[in-house]
């Protein structure tokens, strides 16, 4: 078997993405959640995840412990034997879909820091500062801000109006 469980994989795929301890990201999860979602959202997998894995390892050392050298399976024993192999198989295979869902939420932080340096995010602020929402340089006066255009008439017409 594997020294490094499913769990391991995950925790070190968050945190070399994030480049912090598993520690400081739950903590940042909690604390700022919409500050990053994807981070968010990997910890709440890799809590489930935790919990699948303690479940894989319950299932582990029944198997052991039915299946030690030496010792013969009662009858009854059989069902549990099969039962706990078939749980097993299920918890593994969750554990791989978890880490296959951490890889996927760390690959779109990627693809989206990837885009904040790509063109489409030197346009997008570029049109922020021809819109004039974006924050003046410290030291820059700012345009005087454009009156208000009238809308209707400005006397008040004498008939009604169709």
């Amino acid at each position: 078997m594997p020294d490094t469980t499913a769990l391991d994989q995950a925790t070190s795929m968050i945190e070399k993405a994030w480049s912090q301890p598993i520690e400081v990201l739950e903590v940042l999860a909690v604390r700022r959640p919409c500050e990053d979602p994807l981070l968010r959202s990997a910890m709440h997998i890799r809590t489930a995840l935790a919990i699948t894995d303690n479940t894989v390892a319950a299932h582990q050392d029944h198997l052991h412990a039915l299946t030690q050298p030496g010792y013969v399976p009662a009858f009854y024993e059989l069902d549990r034997l099969v039962s706990s192999a078939a749980g097993l198989r299920v918890a593994l295979a969750e554990s791989i879909a978890y880490v296959q869902a951490i890889r996927r939420v760390v690959e779109a932080r990627e693809a989206a820091s990837a885009s904040d340096r790509g063109p489409a995010a030197n346009l997008s602020r570029a049109a922020v500062a021809r819109s004039g929402l974006a924050s003046h340089a410290p030291g820059q006066v700012p345009d005087q801000p454009v009156p208000a255009a009238a809308v209707g008439p400005l006397a008040p017409s004498p008939g009604p109006r169709r």
